[in-house]
């Protein structure tokens, strides 16, 4: 067995890399990622999946249902980590399965939480402190966010994005044309697609209350599929107690894969499969049972830390509290 698959393994029960096997990782996959368009192109079958946020004994769950890859094609709409007790092992693993083994079966694009400022105060920056004992690692991961791709186009028809759309955008080659190699800006067209919501009850487009990106509404879908001739829109982004959400008459999906959300939100998690003429089929599934009790137990501790970070951050970084006002999913 050679390290990379070893390296795998490992990661595959949950445990932490060498910070020297983390650096080599990240270095790869940069040759990989920058190689990769802002709209990545996806062929069917493939299985969508959204949120995950740390929750790796649940990605885990993941795969059993929707099965191993490379026998699945993936595509992960961001916001791989924070929140969770193990975004280190959660990113790694889909990483490596990525850069080591199967660089053309799993598509990652970038979350919302793939952020230098986000991770300091959702989690990533401290579960990365408190495993290796520097922030070296968190480093090399918030280097790699940088590559990750912005959106993605599944065979021509279904706009994939982790957030929503931007009014500085109405084509897909727009999108092509963002340097998205920086850490994600707080407006623009970058930072809408991986923050905006649609919003039934707006009518065009509307102020976001989580500070950033936009609410939009069924008139503004409309006007997108049309212009750049696509059937849907599939993002994450927002939990949804069922899995899954369709709006604007399925004109738009929400799919939700991180289940019992931070361990207490008690919502089931579902991942899109579309075949290879892209018929639909959401497969729903429960948080893994065995951790669940052990877990809820350590979550309180973890919300009382997190307050003391909002606190530190407030003080010491004015250009953080942008993103303290409302609470992000």
């Amino acid at each position: 067995m050679s390290d990379l698959d070893r390296q795998i393994e490992q990661l595959k029960k949950c445990e932490p890399l060498k910070e020297s096997e983390v650096k080599a990782l990240c270095l790869k996959a940069m040759e990989i990622l920058v190689e990769e368009s802002n709209v990545q192109r996806v062929d069917a079958p493939v299985t969508i999946c959204g949120d995950i946020h740390g929750q790796f004994y649940d990605m885990k769950e993941l795969f059993k249902v929707g099965g191993d890859c490379p026998k699945t094609n993936y595509l992960f709409l961001g916001d791989f980590v924070d929140r969770g007790f193990y975004s280190v092992e959660t990113f790694l693993l889909l990483l490596a399965l990525k850069v080591v083994r199967y660089p053309d079966r799993i598509t990652l694009i970038r979350g919302n939480h793939e952020s230098r400022q986000i991770t300091q105060v959702y989690g990533f920056y401290d579960e990365c402190l408190r495993k290796y004992g520097s922030v070296n690692v968190w480093r090399y991961c918030t280097d790699i966010f940088d590559y990750l791709s912005l959106s993605a186009l599944i065979e021509n028809r279904i706009f994939s994005v982790h957030g929503g759309l931007s009014p500085a955008i109405s084509t897909l080659d727009q999108i092509r044309t963002i340097d998205r190699k920086q850490e994600v800006p707080h407006d623009g067209a970058m930072c809408d697609l991986l923050w905006s919501d649609p919003e039934d009850i707006v009518d065009g487009w509307g102020l976001s209350p989580r500070g950033a990106g936009y609410l939009f509404g069924g008139s503004v879908v409309t006007s997108f599929n049309h212009s750049n001739n696509i059937d849907y829109i599939c993002r994450a982004h927002q939990l949804v107690m069922e899995g899954y959400k369709w709006m604007f008459n399925d004109q738009i999906v929400t799919v939700w894969s991180a289940p019992n959300y931070c361990y207490r939100c008690g919502n089931v998690a579902a991942i899109l499969e579309l075949d290879e003429n892209l018929n639909k089929q959401f497969l729903v599934f429960d948080a893994a049972p065995q951790f669940v009790t052990y877990i809820r137990i350590l979550a309180i501790i973890e919300t009382d830390n997190l307050l003391v970070i909002f606190h530190k951050l407030n003080l010491r970084r004015g250009r953080c509290t942008w993103h303290l006002q409302t609470p992000i999913r």
